[in-house]
């Protein structure tokens, strides 16, 4: 099998794969990144569902579920950064493109929400 072949019958794995070790490297990057955003005034946000934050949740977070994200953007300050988390990166994924796209300028996926706990 020569390389184009190989790529034409596996491209969705490689390219499955490429999506989960760019979500493990943007995520390192974030947590690396925990003390600057927090000496920066950051604001932390789960957008998680209520009943998911109440079984278990990182001190300092807030909750607003995905689905409340767009009618309460007045909670979150846009003049400093924000870190968002799930449980597993997609809905913060998505909650991070809400927020770009309302005009937010600093706005990290931290991916799950036990990554502050690290």
């Amino acid at each position: 099998m020569n390389l184009t072949e190989f790529f034409t019958q596996y491209w969705p794995f490689i390219a499955l794969a490429l999506w989960f070790a760019y979500k493990h490297w943007n995520t390192k990057r974030v947590v690396a990144m925990l003390p600057e955003l927090r000496k920066k005034g950051a604001t932390f946000v789960d957008v998680r569902s209520q009943g998911e934050f109440a079984g278990g949740n990182a001190p300092g977070t807030v909750n607003i579920p995905l689905q409340q994200l767009a009618g309460r953007l007045a909670e979150i300050p846009a003049s400093a950064p924000v870190v968002l988390c799930c449980a597993s990166g997609t809905r913060s994924g998505m909650a991070k493109l809400l927020l770009k796209k309302n005009g937010y300028r600093e706005v990290h996926n931290i991916g799950t929400w036990s990554k502050f706990l690290n």
